[in-house]
């Protein structure tokens, strides 16, 4: 028997056998209730078997059969009566526990978000995103809008250059980019904005401004997907109508991920460059720290930027370098990955600053909790006897970086992986299993570094492949997982990292312009002067400067 919690003070499971009555039992159920008709299965157990045994047990039952495929609002409104008037746990049951929730589904259609109602059922096991149009209708909200030539989720880097791609090469398309956000940010600046090289308003711009003409732009949250009927449920219970999708909605930091993260953050010397409002505090920190300990953190991956946490740790040494208080400022970089940085080639020239900057690295060690008051931070290792050990370090100042997964939302719609990620083929970026959505950025599953860099190369492969698929070719654009990651080890130096998959080297200019394994001042001009621009007036414009994608043969 494989219990679900879906409340509670509700749980489900498939069909139940007499057996399993003491279990339930022993779990405190008061009341069971049965959503299965008698006879559907050769190996089904009649339910006056199953109140028999639960009598005994003195759980109270309640026979409700639905069946299957036809869950209607009667049932769903009785399911819903049963919950209220019934004490104690309530336990129901079906050949696979899917008419229960989605009679509970339902029956929550007016008292729950929907977006909550889709992301329980994810969590139990079970896919509501089919029946998310119909909760909203049960809500009495559902407005059908028209249906566009392609629907964007995101108006991040990803989705807004996808969009000025499509329509660079075809201004006749409908296009829909749905984002709830009011404001865009250039986050690869924030970096920066830590170290006191840029404000924070120099990386934001209004999303109203970055929307391109002829796009439409839907200020709204996404609910959930229905991929087989084509549609997208908006919170608000609006239904918005696809040819055909893309995913790019971002990555999701997870602040409650570190115990105590959330309480402290922002307070205390604990700070993070992966937030607008906490980069300038970062640069407080280290402006005043004269002496004392400084950590920098890692979490596991996958995480956007994979380099930030350590780039954040050499800019503030650089500073505590130049202004002599090196000596009386212990660095320490906790990395809960095994290596300083993924592809060996860029590791030597790193090295080089953690030695500068008398930095030590603790590799294998994930920070699990911090205390603020006490400012001490604690980290989970391996032992020598395979388990684990709780190490703690006082600070004066925490750089943290959250640990991070796909949006609550994309995690309990059908369109992910077992990890959560939305599962595309990497090479071309369209979904395995549905061929009229594709997706890109930080939110899909393809293993390459999550960076505006990679954003940048994958939006032109993504509109071409799209358009492609709307003209019928057999030309077909392909992506070989390029990220870039400019690793800020001094102000006014920087290792250009540029990768693809495999930790392929892939560098965009001559070694004599920019050697990328080496720490030079024209990476530094590159990303201070140029990548800016370059993201505000191309990439989000539409202008592939140097990205354009080859149409090769559909193999």
């Amino acid at each position: 028997m494989n219990i679900k919690e879906l409340h509670t003070n509700l749980s489900v499971s498939e069909q139940l056998q007499a057996s399993d009555i003491a279990e339930l039992a022993s779990r405190g159920v008061r009341t069971l209730i049965c959503n299965r008709p008698d006879g559907e299965g050769a190996d089904q157990p009649l339910f006056s078997e199953i109140e028999k045994a639960a009598t005994e047990h003195g759980i109270k039952c309640h026979y409700l059969p639905v069946i299957t495929g036809k869950v209607g609002d009667d049932e769903a409104a009785d399911f819903g009566k049963l919950l209220l008037a019934d004490e104690g746990p309530v336990h129901a049951y079906c050949r696979s526990g899917m008419r229960s929730t989605t009679l509970w589904a339902l029956s929550q259609a007016k008292q729950l978000p929907l977006a909550d109602i889709v992301a329980t059922a994810k969590a139990a096991g079970y896919d509501m995103s089919g029946v998310a149009a119909r909760i909203a209708g049960e809500r009495g909200e559902l407005k059908s809008l028209k249906t566009y030539d392609v629907v964007i989720v995101g108006g991040g880097a990803a989705g807004i250059a996808t969009a000025a791609s499509l329509l660079a090469r075809d201004k006749t398309l409908s296009i829909a980019i749905i984002d709830p956000a009011d404001k865009h940010y250039y986050q690869p600046g924030w970096t920066l904005v830590g170290a006191g090289v840029f404000t924070p308003e120099q990386t934001m711009r209004d999303m109203a401004s970055l929307i391109p003409n002829g796009a439409d732009w839907i200020k709204a949250a996404v609910a959930a997907f229905d991929p087989d009927s084509n549609t997208v449920t908006l919170e608000g219970c609006r239904l918005i109508k696809y040819t055909r999708l893309v995913v790019a909605a971002g990555i999701k930091l997870n602040w409650d991920g570190i115990e105590g993260l959330s309480e402290t953050i922002g307070r205390n010397g604990v700070t993070s460059n992966y937030r607008y409002d906490l980069a300038p505090y970062t640069w407080e920190l280290v402006r005043n720290l004269k002496r004392g300990r400084a950590l920098f953190t890692q979490p596991p991956m996958p995480i956007k930027c994979a380099g930030a946490p350590q780039k954040a740790m050499y800019l503030s040494g650089d500073h505590w370098y130049k202004n002599q208080d090196i000596n009386n400022i212990n660095i320490e970089f906790y990395n809960a990955g095994a290596v300083l940085f993924g592809v060996a080639d860029y590791v030597p020239a790193l090295m080089e600053y953690v030695k500068k900057y008398k930095a030590e690295l603790k590799l294998n060690h994930k920070l699990v909790r911090i205390d603020g008051d006490k400012k001490t931070a604690y980290f989970e290792t391996a032992n020598a006897d395979g388990g684990t050990d709780i190490v703690s370090r006082e600070f004066d100042m925490i750089h943290v970086c959250p640990p991070q997964t796909a949006p609550d939302f994309i995690r309990s719609s059908p369109l992910v992986d077992d990890a959560g990620w939305v599962d595309v083929d990497q090479y071309t970026l369209r979904h395995k299993r549905f061929n009229n959505i594709w997706s890109l950025g930080d939110v899909c599953n393809a293993p390459n570094a999550k960076t505006a860099a990679a954003a940048r190369v994958q939006a032109p492969i993504v509109a071409a492949n799209i358009i492609a698929d709307r003209q019928g070719t057999h030309k077909i654009a392909h992506y070989n997982g390029y990220g870039s990651c400019p690793l800020t080890v001094e102000r006014g130096k920087i290792v250009l990292a540029e990768f693809g998959y495999g930790g392929k080297l892939l560098p965009s200019m001559p070694k004599w312009i920019i050697n990328g394994t080496k720490p030079t001042r024209a990476a530094w001009f590159l990303k201070e002067k140029l990548l800016p621009p370059i993201y505000w007036q191309g990439m989000l414009k539409g202008k592939e400067w140097l990205v354009k994608p080859v149409m090769d043969d559909d193999a």
